[in-house]
């Protein structure tokens, strides 16, 4: 579940970096518009996982001896 949730963060990540530098959605582009539901559907998993990944900073690490 972890890497699920990093990969979705990622993926929307890179979205938004495509975004702010080149003004170019590619979930919308792939996916037939931001309206599209398919698109709607990922923008909502992303942020899920964004959400999901807000935990990632409270867990304790494990310690490698």
């Amino acid at each position: 579940m972890d890497r699920l949730a990093l990969l979705l963060v990622i993926i929307g990540a890179l979205n938004w970096g495509l975004i702010g530098l080149f003004r170019f959605d590619l979930v919308a582009a792939l996916f037939g518009g931001q309206g599209a539901l398919v698109s709607r559907i990922i923008y909502s998993l992303v942020g899920l996982a964004g959400v999901y990944a807000i935990s990632f900073l409270f867990r304790e690490r494990e310690r490698v001896r």
